[in-house]
């Protein structure tokens, strides 16, 4: 008998270490020495520093005083920032309820009542018992032993889920101070390009000046003016459209700093204030999988499914409860103060599941099918990323391209332009000459500022897409 004892009370122990399901293993992820393929592999004028971090507030690196103001606002003002921080909150507190879950539970509880037996329910003696009232409180104790590890695991399984959402708040932050930045270039270039819009009516009006001025000598016609004059219209049509962007851009900033755009004035943003960053960090591949927060919170995400595989075993096996009550019973409230009056009761129970259709092992395998669709999102996370690093670094290599020819081509429009009106006023050349050159002119004029909005854009990209500094998003 006591050697029966001793193995029993050897099992329980056992069975006390036990968790079921797997324990988690970040899986391994690919890790080439490079973004890019060699044949992607493009001269660019800003230099790569490869495997250097990332500045805390990269956003320095364009040197704007006010691009600075509008990322401290939005840290401290944006909504969803202020969302994905309760969203985390939210999830802290469930670990700490499925945490107390383990622990023993106590309750008070109190009950007074009147009651009475039927006659029939004593046979036929006739004996009957009175009316009565009772009074009872009394604390009781409950607790299930984790046995099978399965509230350990809903607890690692609340535990990842939080990590998740830290991750999500890490994400947010990237992703305001990116679209941050993204809104204000776009507003400062829509501001450039409305100022190149006017220096194109003011060249123009000098054309259409100057064609009058050959009219008055004999020397144009009607046509000419009314050509000119055309070309005049055409091109003030460019102002609204150019105007209503630069709104929509100071909305979208008022919406990230959280205000309401008729209650927060957006700064004016000279395009031309802004410094492209020179050197580019550009952390690693293997860094990047274990710094970006997409990357992260899937992996959390991964975590918390395979926890789910454990808490699905454990559920297959017996569950035992421990019970203890003492309570304080009488037929008088007076009474229930007396040491008489003391009742109490110690149980253990089981339960095991033995037929419930399939349902239970159905639950495991289900959690087994989740874990392995984790599995796959986060490896795709991982190559999304890798591209999206990949697209930013080739994109800034062709912005240089782009920005180079088109600084060809507006100083070759500029030199046209001046050759055509110069052999316009010599009569060696129709106003048609003048009007093309023009053209050209003004195309380059916009198509530049393009051509450099979009290599900021792509600065900005890339910068995102490497993960922001994990260090600033901690601090907000």
């Amino acid at each position: 008998m006591k050697t029966s004892r001793q193995n029993l009370l050897l099992a329980t122990l056992l069975l006390c270490a036990c968790s079921s399901g797997p324990d988690f293993k970040t899986p391994a992820s690919p890790e080439p020495e490079s973004y890019t393929s060699k044949d992607d592999a493009v001269p660019m004028q800003q230099r790569i520093a490869l495997g250097k971090q990332i500045e805390t507030e990269w956003w320095t690196l364009f040197a704007s005083a006010p691009l600075n103001d509008l990322i401290r606002q939005a840290v401290e003002n944006n909504y969803d920032l202020v969302s994905a921080k309760e969203v985390l909150a939210q999830a802290e507190e469930a670990v700490k309820a499925e945490s107390g879950s383990l622990l023993p539970q106590a309750s008070l509880g109190a009950a007074a009542g009147r009651q009475a037996y039927g006659v029939a329910l004593f046979g036929p003696s006739n004996f009957s018992i009175p009316p009565f009232s009772y009074y009872e409180i009394g604390p009781s104790v409950s607790w299930t032993p984790d046995f099978f590890g399965g509230g350990k695991r809903a607890v690692e399984r609340q535990q990842a889920l939080a990590n998740y959402q830290t991750h999500q708040i890490a994400a947010t932050y990237i992703t305001l101070t990116g679209n941050t930045i993204t809104a204000a270039l776009e507003a400062a270039a829509a501001n450039a390009e409305i100022a190149a819009a006017g220096r194109i009516i003011a060249e123009d009006r000098k054309t259409l000046e100057l064609v009058q001025e050959s009219y008055a000598a004999g020397a144009a016609t009607k046509l000419d003016i009314t050509s000119a004059q055309s070309q005049l219209f055409a091109d003030q049509f460019m102002l609204p459209p150019l105007e209503q962007r630069l709104s929509a851009s100071r909305h979208a900033l008022s919406i990230l700093v959280g205000k309401a755009p008729a209650d927060w004035t957006a700064p004016s943003l000279d395009f031309y204030s802004f410094t492209l960053p020179q050197q580019l960090p550009v952390s690693l591949p293997s860094e990047l999988v274990k710094r970006r927060p997409d990357i992260l919170a899937a992996e959390a995400n991964l975590h918390a499914a395979s926890a789910a595989i454990g808490v699905a075993t454990a559920n297959l096996y017996p569950q035992i409860t421990l019970t203890a009550n003492m309570m304080q019973e009488a037929l008088t409230p007076a009474g229930i103060f007396s040491s008489a009056a003391t009742a109490w009761s110690l149980a253990a129970g089981v339960t095991a599941p033995i037929f419930n259709g399939g349902q239970l092992s159905a639950e495991k395998r289900g959690a087994e099918h989740a874990y392995q669709s984790s599995l796959a999102q986060y490896r795709q996370t991982i190559l999304v990323a890798f591209v999206q690093v990949a697209d930013a670094l080739t994109s800034l290599a062709h912005d240089d391209d782009e920005v180079a020819i088109m600084n060809n081509a507006v100083n070759a429009a500029a030199a046209t332009l001046d050759m055509a009106r110069t052999s316009y006023l010599a009569g060696a050349a129709g106003l048609l000459q003048v009007q093309d050159a023009q053209r050209a002119w003004s195309k380059t004029q916009l198509e530049i500022i393009r051509a450099q909005h979009q290599r900021y854009q792509d600065c900005v990209r890339l910068f995102v897409a490497l993960g922001g500094s994990p260090m600033a998003a901690e601090k907000s």
